[in-house]
């Protein structure tokens, strides 16, 4: 929620201004730092080096990042909930979808966590060649997406999936693709939901990446109830859209009220 002593102070103003140019350029800095280590390091290393260093290297990333960004840029996170799925096995992680910054507050708390990603995000530039020694999972192909999950899940690994798809916009929760459950059922690993809360809808799906942050920003994850593997896929897919619905109630993130 937006400081009201502050709303309006063009000081302010500047400052928002200012935080989301040094927010957006340090992630930028942090992947261009990694590139080259990871371009390089993908055909060297066997994959059983180079999958946990690339994945415990994004975690350290992200977590540096967020660290910076309460540091500089007024915001605030409490992910505290997600370290209780460290050491809970492989699980698959759904979580709605309300901003850009889901993946990277999840992933640094999880440092074998395996994000499901757009095809066009593993090709980034900056992005992809971390993804790429990371192992992380495209989702372009749907078979091919089916089962490097499982096998990710049999190795113990945390999966990482937004059952929406893309990011919410239609809040509080887009309608949940079958995808989740049908990797839940062939892989015989329970769904751990997170319901993920902003106070302002910065970096959603229709807020344009250059316009200003209303500052401070806060985020929080709550853990969710999880779900055994389903055994009707449509009938698992309504519920768990049913089941964002009513922990996230039927409001827009701008009107998320945090106990922080």
């Amino acid at each position: 929620m937006t400081d009201r002593g502050s709303a309006g102070n063009p000081l302010w103003i500047a400052y928002e201004y200012v935080a989301m140019v040094l927010g957006l350029g340090m992630l930028a800095l942090l992947c261009l730092l990694w590139l080259p280590c990871a371009l390089i390091l993908k055909p060297l290393l066997p994959r059983r080096v180079g999958q946990p260093l690339g994945r415990a290297m994004i975690s350290f990333g992200f977590r540096a990042y967020l660290r910076l960004l309460s540091l500089f840029c007024a915001c605030r996170f409490d992910l505290h909930e997600i370290d209780q799925l460290r050491g809970r096995g492989s699980l698959i992680v759904a979580a709605n979808h309300p901003s850009l910054l889901d993946a990277v507050m999840i992933v640094s708390r999880l440092p074998n966590a395996v994000c499901v990603m757009k095809a066009a995000l593993m090709d980034n530039l900056l992005f992809g060649a971390a993804a790429r020694l990371a192992r992380y999972i495209r989702n372009d192909v749907g078979l091919e997406m089916i089962l490097n999950s499982r096998e990710e899940l049999a190795q113990g690994a945390h999966l990482v999936i937004f059952p929406e798809g893309s990011r919410t916009l239609n809040f509080p929760v887009e309608a949940c693709s079958p995808s989740v459950g049908l990797i839940s059922g062939r892989s015989k690993t329970p769904v751990q939901t997170l319901l993920i809360e902003f106070s302002t809808p910065y970096l959603g799906k229709a807020w344009p990446l250059f316009r200003r942050p209303s500052l401070p920003l806060r985020c929080r994850i709550r853990l969710g109830r999880s779900f055994p593997p389903p055994a009707n896929l449509q009938a698992f897919s309504a519920e768990l859209e049913t089941y964002f619905r009513s922990e996230l109630g039927q409001e827009s993130p701008a009107n998320v009220a945090f106990a922080v």
